[in-house]
Parts: C-alpha cells; sequence; structure tokens
C-alpha cells in the first residue's frame, strides 16, 4: 500500500487525533538512509471522534480464522520476559523476588515500551511502562534513556565526581545499571554518543549545583522526568550535523509518550506517572483473596483534578477550547507527557525548527499543522505524579501496564487473576452472568469452564503472559474464549489497532519475609 494511503488511514482507537508528523519505523542497527515506513497505527483523521466502545465483539466484519492452542501460545509467549533476583547463601536479600513482563502489539510495529534495571552504585530496582503515540520514537528514547536520568539523580556528589573524572581521563566507567532486557528491547546504538553527552551536561550540573548528596528519592524522580523531557526539546531545537541523527532527535520529539516508572529500594516503592499507564498493587487479604490499591492516577479528562490544573494554567479565555472532546485542545487523551513538542513549544519555534529540518520532515503533509486555538503554549508537561508506600508482607505483587490492558480488565480483576496465578489458589465467586439469559446446558458449559481454568492455569509459565492472555480473551462471562482469543491474535494489521491497543505489563514479585524483617529493623 502506498505510503500516503497508510498516513490517510482513518483509525477509530487513537490516542491522537493528529495523524503522526513522523511515522514509526523500525530500528536499523547500520546507518544509512531513512526508509520512508507505515504510519503509527494511533493515527487518524483529524476531527474523527474516537469511538466510546472497547467491547471485542466478534462478528462477520472480522473476517479472521481460527488459530491452534500451539499457535495461540507462540503468539502471546513472543516477547515474554522473566528475571529472578539472585540468592546470597541460598538467600534472596531483596524485597523483589523478580519480575514477568510482556508485550502483545496492536500497531505495527508497537509503539510500547518497557525497561527494567538494577541500580549498581545506589540501592534499589528501576522498572517502568512506556506507551508512546503519532509514533514510537520518543517511547522508544524513554525505554533507553529515562532510568540513566534517574539513576544519576540518585548518585551521590563524589561518585558524580568519580565518574566526571574517569570522562576527563579517557578511563572505563563504572557501569550504572544492570538492564534487565528481552532481546527484542533493542537500544538505538547511532544515538548513544548524543544520549551520553547530555547525560554527561545533566550530572555536570547537577556537580555544580550542590555538594551533598541527594536526600529524595522523590525530588531525584521529578528531576529526572523534567531534565530528559527537556533535554528531547533542546536536541530537537539545535538539530545535529549528522542527517540522522538530526532526523531522529525530531521524531523523539514530535511523537509523545507516556511514562509510568517503579523504584524499589528495600521496602520504599515509588510510583512516578505522567500519562494513562498505571500501577496497581495486589494485596493479599487475611481471607486469602487479593484486593487492588492504586498508586496512580490517570492524566486525562476522567480525573477532575488534572482537567482543573489544566484550565488553571490558561486564561478564562481558553475554558471551552483547551480540553474539547475529552482531549487536550480536542486531540490529545493524555494530559501529560514526554515529548508532543507541537503542545508544548511557540507557534514561532515550531515553524523554525520544522523549516531548518531534513527534506523527509517536508515530504509529510501534516508537519506545518499547528493545534487549533493555541494561544498560551505550553499546553502539556512530562511532571510526575509521585506516590510513596511502605511495603508490607501483605503486599504481594505490583502491576504496571500501558493502558492497552487496563481498558480490557477492571483493576480488581486484574489482581485477582495474577493473585489466584501466583498462588494457585482460586477464589470462586458465584458465577454472574450479568443480564444475559442462559439456558441450563449454557451454565453447565459455564462451570466445566471455570473447572478446566482452575486446572490448567499453570499452562502458562509467566504471569504477564497469563495476565495478557486474560486481557484478550475473557469473554462476557470473565471466562477465556479460545475462539475469541484466536479471533482477537489473528486480525490484520488493519483492524488490530481498531479492537484494542498495545498491552505492556511487567509484574513484580515482593517477598514478604525480607519486607517483614526490613519493617522491624527500620523501627528498631
Amino acid at each position: 500500500m502506498p505510503v500516503t494511503s497508510q498516513l490517510l488511514r482513518a483509525l477509530p482507537r487513537s490516542k491522537v487525533l493528529a495523524s503522526s508528523l513522523l511515522p514509526c519505523q523500525q530500528h536499523q542497527s547500520q546507518f544509512g538512509p531513512v526508509a520512508h515506513l507505515p504510519a503509527s497505527r494511533k493515527s487518524a483523521h483529524m476531527w474523527q471522534r474516537r469511538q466510546p466502545s472497547r467491547s471485542y465483539q466478534t462478528s462477520s466484519v472480522l473476517h479472521s480464522y481460527i488459530l491452534t492452542p500451539p499457535q495461540v501460545n507462540s503468539i502471546l509467549k513472543a516477547n515474554e520476559y522473566s528475571f529472578k533476583v539472585p540468592e546470597f547463601d541460598g538467600k534472596n536479600v531483596s524485597s523483589v523476588m523478580g519480575f514477568e513482563s510482556n508485550q502483545l502489539p496492536a500497531n505495527a510495529p508497537i509503539e510500547d515500551r518497557r525497561s527494567a534495571a538494577t541500580c549498581l552504585q545506589t540501592r534499589g530496582m528501576l522498572l517502568g511502562v512506556f506507551d508512546g503515540h503519532a509514533g514510537c520514537a520518543c517511547a522508544q528514547a524513554l525505554s533507553e534513556r529515562l532510568f540513566y536520568y534517574i539513576a544519576v539523580s540518585l548518585l551521590p556528589h563524589n561518585t558524580l565526581c568519580e565518574l566526571e573524572a574517569a570522562v576527563e581521563a579517557g578511563r572505563a566507567l563504572s557501569p550504572i545499571l544492570q538492564w534487565h532486557k528481552h532481546p527484542n528491547d533493542y537500544f538505538s546504538r547511532e544515538a548513544q554518543r548524543l544520549y551520553f553527552n547530555s547525560l554527561r551536561t545533566y550530572w555536570q550540573e547537577l556537580i555544580d549545583l550542590t555538594s551533598t548528596d541527594p536526600s529524595y528519592t522523590r525530588e531525584a524522580l521529578l528531576n529526572a522526568f523534567k531534565r530528559l523531557d527537556n533535554d528531547i526539546s533542546l536536541e530537537a531545537q539545535v538539530g545535529d550535523p549528522n542527517a540522522f541523527l538530526h532526523y531522529w532527535v525530531l521524531r523523539v520529539a514530535f511523537s509523545g509518550a507516556t511514562a509510568c516508572v517503579a523504584h524499589i529500594d528495600g521496602p520504599d516503592l515509588f510510583i512516578a506517572n505522567a500519562g494513562d499507564a498505571r500501577a496497581v498493587l495486589g494485596v493479599q487479604e487475611e481471607d486469602g483473596s487479593f484486593s487492588a490499591h492504586t498508586f496512580s492516577n490517570d492524566h486525562n479528562a476522567q480525573n477532575e483534578s488534572e482537567v482543573a490544573r489544566i484550565r488553571s494554567e490558561h486564561p478564562p479565555s481558553e475554558r471551552k477550547t483547551v480540553i474539547r472532546q475529552e482531549r487536550l485542545l480536542g486531540l490529545l487523551m493524555p494530559f501529560r507527557a514526554f515529548g508532543d513538542v507541537k503542545f508544548k513549544w511557540s507557534i514561532e519555534l515550531q515553524k523554525r525548527v520544522l523549516e531548518s529540518g531534513p527534506d523527509q520532515l517536508h515530504e509529510n503533509e501534516h508537519t506545518k499543522f499547528i493545534p487549533p486555538n493555541y494561544h498560551t503554549p505550553p499546553y502539556l508537561t512530562a511532571e510526575p505524579e509521585i506516590t510513596y508506600h511502605k511495603l508490607r508482607p501483605q503486599d504481594r505483587f505490583l502491576v504496571i501496564g500501558s493502558d492497552g490492558l487496563w481498558e480490557t480488565l477492571h483493576r480488581q480483576e486484574v489482581i485477582r487473576i495474577v493473585g489466584e496465578y501466583l498462588t494457585g489458589v482460586h477464589q470462586h465467586q458465584p458465577l454472574k452472568v450479568g443480564g444475559y439469559r442462559v439456558t441450563l446446558g449454557q451454565m453447565q458449559g459455564l462451570l466445566e469452564e471455570r473447572k478446566a481454568r482452575a486446572s490448567s492455569a499453570f499452562e502458562d509459565q509467566n504471569a504477564a503472559t497469563h495476565l495478557m492472555r486474560h486481557a484478550v480473551g475473557n469473554n462476557e462471562f470473565g471466562t477465556v474464549d479460545h475462539e475469541r482469543l484466536s479471533k482477537m491474535l489473528s486480525l490484520p494489521e488493519e483492524l488490530a489497532r481498531m479492537y484494542r491497543d498495545d498491552i505492556t505489563i511487567i509484574i513484580t514479585q515482593f517477598n514478604p519475609h525480607v519486607i517483614g524483617a526490613q519493617r522491624q529493623e527500620g523501627q528498631s
């Protein structure tokens, strides 16, 4: 299909109504000319409203075929990853036992990214989900860069000085992070020098600004989010002599991404969230059941405090236009995000940067587009909302997921599914059929499905895969329907994005014994 046709293709499940300024392309391991590739699946016609329906109804419009169970498993498990924290002297001394993650694309290529790393020169573990829109470039950059900014923000002053001295002397640097990556979670090697230079400038400023150690993880997270977003903006304004890098930094800046990051250090859990990804804690109650405790707020039109915040930052004359059709300026669903400079830069700056940009920008008809009623930028921020929680022994696991997960399953259902998977204990609630009229035969079938589900819970070796199976395959009765799952996984590219979003999940399991001991040490 011609590129132009793909750019203009209207999709009802768009997070950004404006078509992608810079279509996402697959990673190129070697330098070469930038190819024109299909537009983001989240692109859509400018004034098209998002359809409110999120149901997975299968009908004659879905011209798909039935996949076999092995084929379904192959698709679901293609991006799964697991990491177990190493033991020392036969004991796990970390509050984190390990984590499991997975991704399922709806866009082609997927616009979500994930990251997980252990901080080597401080303490703790970082885990994050990044949901891109208008292309994957910004989410890709966050997955590579944000944890370094957080780690540097947490470093003691003397360690920062040692880093700078090593660079000045040309010595090898001690690693800051140990990454835990699936083979598909790549790094864009061409941009590493640019990224390093920006990071170095940041730690040089930290050295000059203070001679004391950082006192608060909260402050470090806040500074890292805001500084990286500022660097993304600055890099796009300055450009680069290298044509590929010049085009890349513009793609990163003009696309966007939300971020939800957890920093876990002993019993201390911090969640930094900007956008509509979500972090939910699974708590095991005394009766063995699991309850959901949400530790992030969605930054969108359903959040009244966010709506009030945005309206308060702009003149009363813009009250009716700053949020329209539940979107920022009628276009963008998340109210906090990285990148998205079209909602941050002045009109003059946008025109100047685009006019001096590479030829590929001028071949995209949407590069000159300015959002309507654009009077008092910036309208968008990457400043995170930060939540702190002191872990307890009953806090068993944390689920971080992109909005593609939470739009298909309620948070309590997510926690129940994961809790039952991890413990092998199924809390059989009264069978609910909603307002559906069912025959005795159908009821018997539902009960048999429940029994089969309980006996086959450990078919998946990864908790995130198990949850994803439910997110995509659950029917109206809350059970996995293989036919429905098969049809959803076999939808062609042009239909998949109409029925669901990219789904990214990270499930972190906690060690209750270690957490209990750490809490006692802290109280003594």
